[in-house]
C-alpha cells in the first residue's frame, strides 16, 4: 500500500518512487550442473589463469625491470617477479583428523574463534610448484588461502623466496553512473530477522514493516518512505531449532514448530511485498543448500508473499542493478569466514581486501564451503559494485572506499535485526546512509 496525506480532510494517495531493477546472480545461478567426483583443483586453476591475465599487464609499471618466472623457474639469488596463488599454512586450522582424535582423547581440544597463529607462514603456488614465502615484507595474519598475488622477490639458499614486494590486482573497473538521473531514492538493507528465535520481537519487525510502508510517522516520513524503492533482506530470516533436523521422524506437533517460523515469515514478506520490491537471500541458517553460491529460497515457502511480482528469491551472493547503479552482497560467510583465518581492524577492512583482490570468497573452497565449478569462478569480481554489503553482522558499520581510476565504493555492515532491532537507509543519489533503529522498549 502507498503513503497516505491529508488533503482538505481527506486522504491523498503518495505514489511510491519507482526504480530500474535488472538482477544481475546469472552467474550465481546452478542449473545443469552435477556433481561427478570432481576436485576443487579447478577453481583454482580457473581463478589463476584469470587473475594472471590481469596482474601480468600491471608488472611492467610495477617493476618494469624484472622478468617474470614460474616457481619452477626460480634461481638462487635472481631478482624476479613470480605469479602465484597464496596457501597459508596454519597451524591452529581445523582439521577432520583432529575430530576424529578429539573422539578417541580424554583431552579437549581447544576452539579458538580465531585460528591465527604466530608460526602460520605462507606458500606460493602455482602449475609447476609451490615456495615457501619468506622475509619481514609479508605479514601471513593479513592474507588467506585461495589469493592471487605478483611477488617480487628472490630464491634463497634454503629454497625459499625471499619477499621484497607485492602486487594486488586492486580495485576493479567500474561502471560510469549518469549523474543527470539521479534523484533522492532509498534502498533499506535488513539481516538476522531470526523468526522463531527466542529473541525475536514480532512487534519490533512490525514497526520497521509499519515504518518503511508509510503507516507510521508524520507527513515527512511518510514522504521519505514513498521514496524506499526497494528492500533486500540479507540472509537468516528464519531459525529452526536444531534439535528438530537430527533426521528422525518427526511428531505433528514437531511438524508444527518446524512449519511456525516459515509461515509467520510469510505474513510479515506478504505485508511487505503488496508495499514495495523487495529481494530475499538466503543465509547460513535458512532453508536452503549449505555451500555458496546459495540457491535462492523455493518459493513454495511463501505462499502469500510470492503472489506478488514485487517479491524476489534471489541467491547468495546477489548482484543487482538499480538505476545504473550496481549493488553486490553476501550473507556475511565470505567476511565472517576471512575473520576466523586473518586479521583486521573491523568487518569493513575485510570488505576492502576482498574488492582489492578481485574476489568476494577467496577462502572458498579451501575452509568456506562451495560448489566444485569446472569452468569457473563465480565468485571474481570483473566490475568494482557502487555499494557493496554485507549481513548478519555484530553492528552497523560503514566506510567509503575510492580507486586511483575515481572508483567509489561504499561498503556497508548490516547488523542482526533480531538482536539489535536495527536496519541500513541507502540514499541511491549520495550513497549517503545511516541505522533505522527500533525498540519496543519503555
Amino acid at each position: 500500500m502507498d503513503d497516505m496525506e491529508m488533503e482538505d480532510g481527506e486522504p491523498k494517495l503518495v505514489e511510491r518512487k519507482q526504480a530500474l531493477y535488472r538482477c544481475l546472480d546469472e552467474r550465481f545461478v546452478i542449473r545443469g550442473e552435477r556433481y561427478r567426483g570432481q576436485q576443487y583443483s579447478q577453481i583454482y586453476f580457473t581463478r589463476l589463469h584469470h587473475m594472471r591475465n590481469i596482474l601480468r599487464p600491471l608488472v611492467p609499471n610495477w617493476k618494469p625491470h624484472l622478468p617474470v618466472q614460474t616457481v619452477l623457474g626460480l634461481e638462487e639469488g635472481k631478482e624476479c617477479i613470480v605469479v602465484g596463488t597464496i596457501y597459508k599454512h596454519m597451524k591452529l586450522k581445523p582439521s577432520i583428523l583432529d575430530e576424529y582424535s578429539k573422539e578417541r582423547s580424554t583431552v579437549p581440544l581447544v576452539e579458538p574463534h580465531n585460528f591465527m597463529h604466530h608460526d602460520d607462514h605462507l606458500i606460493l603456488e602455482d602449475e609447476s610448484g609451490r615456495v615457501k614465502l619468506t622475509g619481514n615484507f609479508l605479514a601471513p595474519s593479513t592474507f588467506v588461502t585461495g589469493i592471487v598475488l605478483a611477488v617480487h622477490g628472490k630464491e634463497t639458499s634454503d629454497g625459499d623466496l625471499l619477499v621484497q614486494g607485492v602486487l594486488e590486482a586492486g580495485l576493479p573497473p567500474q561502471k560510469e553512473i549518469l549523474p543527470a538521473l539521479r534523484e533522492d531514492k532509498y534502498v533499506v538493507l535488513i539481516s538476522g530477522l531470526s523468526v522463531g528465535r527466542s529473541l525475536f520481537n514480532p512487534l519490533q519487525f512490525q514497526l520497521f514493516v509499519d515504518h518503511i510502508t508509510g503507516h507510521l510517522g508524520d507527513e515527512n516520513e511518510q514522504n521519505i518512505a514513498s521514496q524506499i524503492v526497494r528492500l533486500v533482506i540479507a540472509g537468516n530470516s528464519v531459525e529452526i531449532s536444531q534439535g528438530l533436523l537430527a533426521g528422525q521422524t518427526l511428531a505433528s506437533k514437531d511438524q508444527l514448530q518446524l512449519s511456525e517460523p516459515i509461515k509467520e515469515l510469510d505474513i510479515l514478506l506478504t505485508q511487505l511485498a503488496a508495499a514495495m520490491p523487495l529481494d530475499i537471500m538466503p543465509g547460513p541458517k535458512d532453508p536452503a543448500n549449505f555451500s555458496l553460491p546459495q540457491q535462492p529460497l523455493n518459493r513454495c515457502l511463501f505462499p502469500g508473499a510470492s503472489v506478488y511480482n514485487t517479491f524476489i528469491s534471489c541467491t547468495n551472493p546477489h548482484h543487482f542493478e538499480l538505476d545504473g547503479i550496481q549493488f553486490i552482497g553476501t550473507s556475511g560467510q565470505n567476511i565472517d569466514d576471512l575473520d576466523k583465518y586473518s586479521e583486521a581492524r573491523d568487518k569493513v577492512e575485510f570488505m576492502e581486501r576482498t574488492l582489492r583482490w578481485r574476489h568476494l570468497a577467496p577462502t572458498a573452497p579451501n575452509t568456506l564451503g562451495c560448489y566444485p565449478f569446472t569452468d569457473k569462478d563465480p565468485f571474481l569480481l570483473e566490475s568494482c559494485p557502487h555499494v557493496y554489503f554485507i549481513g548478519n553482522q555484530d553492528r552497523f558499520e560503514t566506510r567509503v572506499l575510492k580507486g586511483p581510476e575515481k572508483q567509489f565504493a561504499r561498503l556497508i555492515c548490516v547488523p542482526r535485526f533480531c538482536e539489535t532491532g536495527t536496519a541500513v537507509m541507502l540514499n541511491v543519489k549520495n550513497f549517503e546512509c545511516h541505522a533505522l533503529s527500533f525498540s519496543t522498549g519503555l
